[in-house]
């Protein structure tokens, strides 16, 4: 499932490898992300996320491999790598203590930005983010989802080309989950951004494309709905009829794995959720037993493939 690097992307990783005291945390990582997209990076805790966006923002160096931002290296471009790079770490560290004003016009001291580009890259990153109401207040009084927005406003103040976010959304409720899911699409229209989160739903709504490491290597590589549908293993079918003993006789179809409650009924329906073999088509079988049974059949559709399901897949222990 692994996609090959491209030579022309904007942003490239090839071969790029990271210890810490001998343990390995990314190991031989080369993926490729075109200009525009907006690429989802999932993982388990500890499979390696954070490090290979530190080390994209160049806070921590790789031990082997190299890092390309439009086929320079960030290594050697150094400072103009960095400027062209916005991030928003998990931890979003900020000063309590300061004014919202004061601490973007910090950050903008240290991105040097200066007359009428300075104030042009503050009104766009305080409306863009939404933080006009808060602009004058300390940091430390406001809620989680306004820090997240100065967090925010930071990484874009100097207009960066690419976006980096380590779980922008972490902390959030629900509420304030779409709001940054949705400041994170408009930005995403005119930056490629790199978006790292745990919420699986977030990539499906925010993402084009999705990239997967498990146990510091790539194990998926590719547009959202395609790798969904290439999830190995699995298939779930949704019934509902009116009958008895349902469950387990679509139990003793060959191929079906399980049989669960999907959900409460009326009028004394069974509605189940059937996990059956990818290959073995189980619904001409249900069919049948409908006929033979005398059920009255009100639902039988394979249902589309599950992000959560491929997740597990590609990242539970004893996965290669």
């Amino acid at each position: 499932m692994t996609a090959p690097p491209l030579a022309a992307s904007f942003l490239t990783l090839q071969g790029v490898s990271k210890r810490f005291d001998g343990v390995v945390a990314v190991d031989d990582v080369s993926f490729a992300i075109n200009r525009g997209e907006v690429v989802g990076f999932l993982g388990p805790n500890g499979a390696g996320k954070s490090t290979t966006m530190r080390m994209i923002t160049q806070y921590i160096e790789p031990d082997t491999g190299t890092i390309r931002l439009d086929g320079e290296s960030i290594a050697d471009a150094g400072r103009a790598a960095k400027w062209r790079i916005g991030y928003l770490p998990e931890n979003n560290p900020l000063y309590g203590d300061m004014l919202v004003a004061e601490y973007l016009a910090f950050i903008a001291d240290l991105r040097e930005l200066a007359g009428t580009t300075r104030e042009r890259c503050f009104d766009e990153a305080v409306t863009s983010t939404g933080i006009e109401s808060v602009y004058y207040r300390p940091i430390g009084e406001l809620s989680k989802g306004y820090r997240q927005r100065v967090g925010l406003a930071q990484a874009i103040l100097h207009r960066p080309d690419l976006l980096v976010l380590d779980e922008p959304t972490e902390g959030l409720d629900p509420n304030q989950r779409v709001e940054m899911r949705r400041l994170i699409g408009e930005l995403g229209r005119e930056r490629t951004v790199l978006l790292s989160t745990h919420v699986l739903s977030e990539v499906q709504q925010t993402c084009s494309r999705l990239l997967i490491i498990s146990r510091g290597r790539i194990v998926a590589d590719g547009p959202v709905d395609r790798l969904i549908q290439e999830a190995e293993g699995v298939v779930q079918i949704a019934v509902e009829v009116l009958g008895s003993d349902v469950a387990a006789s679509v139990a003793r179809l060959p191929g079906v794995r399980a049989v669960e409650p999907a959900r409460p009924t009326a009028d004394g329906r069974v509605a189940v959720r059937v996990t059956a073999e990818q290959d073995a088509d189980v619904r001409p079988g249900i069919f049948e037993l409908a006929k033979t049974r005398g059920w009255t059949l009100f639902e039988l559709h394979q249902e589309t493939g599950s992000l959560e399901e491929l997740f597990r897949q590609l990242t539970e222990p004893g996965q290669k």
